[in-house]
């Protein structure tokens, strides 16, 4: 899969960025919350976060989506002083008033009436106001949330006509692309950066320990984000990152603590899918398959004799999910080189016919279906290829049980 490299840090440190006590973002008033995750470690579950085409994500989109010879012109000269202009009217600044204080983020007008942003700006908030580019202020409500995604949609009454909504650009961009994060980062409005788009299909920790509702919560994933090198600080949470049009590729949401150039977007695609439920039903509903897994490595492979190295080792299964009763978990682990590795549990290798190569193809495949469809697993069991069929759940919110 094209820009399918995984983040392999051994502990990634995370920054949500949006500032003040609100939300993520509570966490003794310095703006800024760190969640972990070790690559290696097992997820709770795999979950549905979103959606992406599977033609836009391995880079094969139809005669629609591909990019023109303008398109590409566009890019190698990108005019950021009109980029600026073009779009920087469409960007508002968000302030939060929760119990613990104030709390600030950006934002962009999606549609008439409503403004996109994400959810760890807006959660906990007891009021939301939103301040347009000409100064105008406008109290906002929260209409849906969406933790899994990280994004939140606000309705905004009396949006000014100046404030047009962005176009979304739902395709994954190239790598090396050049683009521009705008939004209020530290709280000075109206603000640009540019930079190239470093990487897609990064898989993004969330939750853990200080998670998007700041508090006790599982941790999770949200795959398919877009790394970048614009600079985004506290404050820059929830503003678009566009391409040379003026067309939001995603919604800013973290950066790699201790990092200048290390940003990570929910992509647009994403954003095409999550938000109309949001405005509709104040959520989303994402699909579950209830397992815990590691990626097939060398060492995984010797000590569970298999011929290969590639797909999802089954480590757990969640008991009541949707792969209890047809997955099978590990039984254990055995010493390879001085190393507990684990052993037993089926190899996942497809779904639907697509190979895995490791866990953020599955998710992000995942991403691609919808509560109540039934899925087609190729795994190795036992020595043994064959397929299983699992009906896919609805994934429940974060911290609660099946």
């Amino acid at each position: 899969m094209r820009g399918g490299t995984r983040l392999t840090i051994g502990v990634l440190l995370l920054a949500l960025l949006g500032m003040g006590p609100a939300g993520a973002v509570a966490t003794g008033g310095t703006g800024e919350v760190v969640a972990t995750t070790e690559r290696t470690g097992t997820m709770d579950v795999v979950e549905r976060i979103g959606t992406t085409d599977v033609a836009e994500r391995t880079g094969t989109a139809d005669a629609a989506g591909e990019a023109s010879a303008s398109d590409v012109a566009i890019q190698r000269t990108c005019n950021y002083e009109s980029l600026y202009n073009e779009t920087i009217r469409s960007v508002v600044t968000i302030r939060v008033l929760a119990d613990q204080g104030q709390g600030l983020g950006s934002g962009f007008v999606y549609d008439e009436n409503y403004v996109v942003t994400n959810q760890h700006v807006v959660a906990n908030a007891n009021q939301v106001e939103v301040q347009f580019n000409r100064g105008e202020w406008r109290t906002a409500e929260v209409v849906g949330t969406d933790a899994y995604s990280d994004l939140a949609v606000l309705r905004v009454n009396g949006t000014p006509d100046y404030a047009a909504p962005l176009d979304l650009r739902p395709r994954d961009p190239d790598p090396g692309q050049p683009v521009a994060a705008l939004g209020s980062p530290l709280g000075f409005e109206a603000t640009i950066t540019n930079g190239i788009v470093s990487g897609t299909n990064r898989s993004l920790p969330a939750g853990g320990q200080q998670g998007p509702q700041g508090q006790q919560g599982p941790q999770f994933s949200i795959p398919n984000v877009i790394q970048t090198t614009a600079a985004i600080n506290p404050g820059n949470s929830g503003g678009p990152l566009v391409d040379c049009r003026g067309r939001v590729l995603g919604v800013n949401t973290a950066t790699a603590a201790g990092s200048e150039n290390t940003g990570f977007a929910v992509p647009a695609s994403r954003v095409e899918r999550v938000v109309p439920s949001l405005i509709a039903n104040g959520s989303y509903a994402h699909s579950f398959l209830g397992i815990g897994w590691l990626d097939v490595s060398p060492a995984i492979a010797e000590a569970n004799d298999l011929n290969v190295t590639r797909g999802v080792l089954v480590r757990s299964v969640v008991s009541g999910s949707p792969a209890d009763g047809v997955l099978q978990g590990g039984e254990g682990t055995e010493q390879v080189n001085g190393f507990e590795v684990p052993v037993g549990g089926d190899v996942i290798l497809a779904i639907d016919g697509q190979e895995i190569n490791a866990g953020e193809e599955l998710s992000s495949y995942l991403t691609e279906t919808n509560p109540g469809e039934t899925v087609t697993l190729t795994i190795l069991r036992d020595g043994e290829r064959m397929q299983v069929e699992v009906t896919l759940g609805e994934r429940p919110p974060p911290g609660e049980e099946l």
